[in-house]
Order: structure tokens, then sequence, then C-alpha cells
């Protein structure tokens, strides 16, 4: 029976073939918010682009191993022309021309090897669900990236009105201290202490505008469009209430991890697949043809055979022993690697967890920096205009509290960073866990359609023929 796949199915890969065309068109200037600015990265990424590809030549993988299991018939035609020249035995010469043609079909079935061809479709299989995991994972760095770039604009944004500002709190500190100096209250001193801060407040604003133009071309560089005006601080995803809980989270969901799972699976199935190699193979062999000597005028004749052949390899030279035992050193490899990937994945959740919760008590108590400086700073401007106060003292509080709205503002970008990195430890950050308002790519539709590796002109071959059309392949 063969199952029909709707145009939903074919608009998921027009969807995903389109990145280059939609990085090509006019999008509208500004990402809202973050959720904006994941979207516009999720659907212009190139990187998503290519390990979708790269998923698709895994499910590819597939069909090559299943076909192995499959009769395989072959047609070829001869056309052959030769020509002798020789003395007999009476001493004279003849010459023979014969001009032949000849066809012939051949079916060749493998009927047993001991399990080995199914064995590495099995492990092909596997390697298509690592495949896929490598491609959330993929999927989580693209995301992180888009929030990376966000945050940074926004911090940029708010650096730059936080030096503007300064800039012009200390310009109106400088006149104060000339009017002062003119009528005798200060000294020479004053004005060109306030003068040199005027001068390095102009500096730091030119590094802070600098800053946010270069986070400015990050984001377009990242999301796919220039970044517009930016809605203001992201809300933080929710999180786990515990270390432990977060590492039950990750070691269920973490892409990397069970990306090497698959991978382990797939090199002992292969170990086994290696294993039936050293045994015999029996395969069925069938030929029909024709042929005709156009010189001799006889006709066509026509022969069919048909045989049973067992073939076992004796002596390699070591070559087969050489490769089951290859496959175990794969295998050996694929488990450290899994370890590794095991203990990196409990030391970046721990790592994320500790990170959002510094990041945490790191916005409060820059906040209560914020609060204490600025009530200082008010309260030393207003003793300046009094005499109590000298303009070194006035300057001092203007730079605390600057320092400290700076301190606060880093404070929260580091805050909503940590706060997705945990997520991404935990292998949550994917469009869909966060529900963005995105067509998922859904990565078992393509291998639907080619893990019984359809022939080209059959039905679902055509319908492969129309995804690579939509893909722009075709």
């Amino acid at each position: 029976m063969r199952m029909k796949f709707p145009a939903s199915v074919f608009k998921a890969f027009v969807f995903a073939g389109s990145v280059t065309a939609t990085a090509l068109m006019p999008l509208k200037a500004a990402a809202d918010n973050l959720s904006d600015a994941m979207i516009g990265a999720y659907k212009t990424s190139g990187l998503l682009e290519q390990n979708r590809a790269l998923l698709r030549v895994a499910d590819e993988d597939v069909a090559i191993a299943l076909s192995q299991l499959r009769p395989l018939i072959e047609w070829t035609v001869t056309a052959s022309h030769s020509y002798s020249r020789g003395a007999n035995q009476f001493g004279t010469f003849n010459e023979l021309t014969s001009n032949d043609i000849s066809t012939q079909l051949q079916l060749t079935q493998l009927l047993y090897d001991g399990g080995e061809t199914r064995l590495r479709k099995d492990a092909a299989q596997e390697l298509v669900l690592a495949t896929r995991q490598q491609l959330l994972g993929v999927e989580q760095q693209v995301l992180l990236s888009a929030v990376q770039a966000y945050v940074g604009v926004l911090q940029g944004q708010e650096n730059v009105a936080l030096r503007r500002n300064n800039l012009r709190l200390l310009q109106e500190e400088q006149k104060a201290a000339q009017d002062r100096f003119e009528v005798g209250e200060v000294t020479r001193t004053d004005v060109a202490l306030a003068e040199s801060r005027v001068a390095a407040a102009r500096a730091n604003l030119t590094d802070a505008e600098g800053t946010l133009l270069t986070a400015r071309a990050t984001y377009q560089q990242v999301v796919g469009h220039a970044p517009g005006s930016i809605a203001g601080q992201p809300r933080l995803p929710s999180r786990s209430s515990s270390l432990d809980r977060a590492q039950s989270i990750a070691q269920r969901n973490q892409p990397d991890l069970l990306a090497q799972q698959h991978a382990v699976k797939a090199a002992d199935i292969l170990i086994q697949a290696a294993t039936r190699a050293l045994g015999p193979s029996v395969s069925f062999r069938a030929t029909a043809g024709l042929s005709d000597d156009i010189n001799d005028g006889n006709g066509i004749s026509s022969d069919a055979t048909a045989s049973v052949i067992m073939s076992q390899e004796l002596y390699t030279g070591g070559r087969n022993a050489a490769t089951r035992r290859r496959a175990i050193a794969s295998a050996d490899a694929e488990r450290g690697t899994l370890i590794t990937t095991q203990r990196s994945v409990r030391q970046a959740v721990s790592a994320a967890f500790y990170n959002a919760e510094t990041a945490r008590v790191s916005l409060i108590s820059s906040g209560e920096r914020v609060r204490a400086s600025k009530v200082a700073f008010d309260g030393i401007r207003e003793e300046a205009t009094l005499g109590a106060r000298t303009t070194l003292d006035v300057l001092q509080a203007e730079q605390e509290y600057l320092d400290a709205q700076t301190e606060q503002v880093n404070a929260r970008a580091s805050q909503a960073i940590a706060a997705y990195q945990l997520l991404q430890s935990q292998g949550l950050l994917t469009a869909e866990h966060l529900g963005l308002a995105v067509e998922i790519y859904d990565p078992t539709l393509y291998y639907n359609l080619v893990k019984d590796a359809p022939a080209q002109h059959s039905k679902r071959g055509k319908d492969l023929d129309r995804v690579l059309k939509a893909l722009g392949r075709d």
C-alpha cells in the first residue's frame, strides 16, 4: 500500500530550502522582541540549512544500505568488430571479419550473508538518529547566538544612553566650575578637572557608540536583517528549581549526549556486521542474452543461465580480521567520547546553573549600588552648591554613579544570557520548546520518503523529485 504525502510535506521542504532567497528579500526593519530575533535566526540560518542537508545525506545512507538487500538488474549492450589476416597451410592469406552485437540482462540477488548487510542498514539508522540530535544541537547554537545578538544590541543602546547622559552632566559641571572660577570660588585646577572629565566622557561615548555599531552588525549577521528599535529587556525563561533537576532534564534532552549514545549503538552494530562478514555469502544470479553475428547471416542466437553461488574468502592477507579489530577499536573510541560527553554535559549544566544564580544575585547587588550611589551623588552635588564640597568630590560621585549604572546594565545582560545558556545546557533551547511562531522543521519527513529506497520513477521517487525541486536542486 502506497503512502500519500499531503502538500504540507512539500511545504516544509520549501520552507527549509528557501534560506538563501529569504535572506536576500527585504524584511521588516525591527525585531520588536527577543522572539522576533530568534525567529529571524531560525528562518535564515545558513548553518541550519547546511545541517539539514547533512541529515538528508544520512537518510539516504539508510536507503543505500537497504538497496543492497534487493535484486540488482543490469542491462548491457555490446557491439564488437574484429579483423584477422593470416596465411593458411597452403601459403595463401585469409582475411576474417566479424561484426557482432549482443545484449544481456543479469539479475543478482543476495540470499545470505549472515545478516551483515541488514546490520549495516541498522547502523545507518542509528546514525540518522544521531544526526537528528546533532541538528538540534546546531539549532540551539543558532538560537543562543540570536539571544546574545539581541542582548548585545540592547546592552549597547543602554550604555550609549548612559554615556550621553554622563557627558551632559559633566558638561553642566564644567560650566558650573567655570562660573564659580570667574567669581573666585574655585581655582583653575577645578576647571581643568572638569574639562578633563568631559574630554574622557566624549571618548567613552565614542567607544560605546562603536561597540553598539559592532553589536548591530553582529545582529544582522545572526538574525538576517538589521535591528531597529529594541523593545526592551527580554522575558527570562523559567528555570529548574534545583541543580539535580537541571541535570536530570539534561540527561533526557541534551542533544550532544543523545547523539553520542546513538553513535555508540551504531559502532556496536558495525562490530557485529564485521564479524558476520567473516562467514560465507550466498547469492542467486540469472542471465538472459541475445547475440547476432551480422556477417554470417545465421540469425539471432539466445542463451540463458541461472545459478546459485556460494563464496567464502579463505585468505585475505589479514584484511577481514583487521577490519573487525578496527570496528572494535572504533566502538571503544565512541564509548570514550560518550564518557567525555556525559561529563561535559554535567559540567556545562552545573556551570550554567550557578552562572544564572550568580547573575541574579549580581543584578540585585548592582541595583542596590545604583540606588546608593544616586543618593550620594545628589547629596554631594547639593552640598557643592553650598560650598561644602569640591568640584573633585562631585566628579568622583558622578563617576561612581555612572559605574554603578554600567554595572547594572551589564548584570542585566549577563542574567539574560545565563538564563538561556542554562536552557541550552539542558537541551531545551529549541524552537519547539520555546513555542516560537515558526514552522518547525520536521526531520522525519524526508526520512519517511527515502527509508524504503524508492526507485527513481516510482510514485515515491516522483514525490522526492518534487521535494528536490522545492529545494531548488532539480
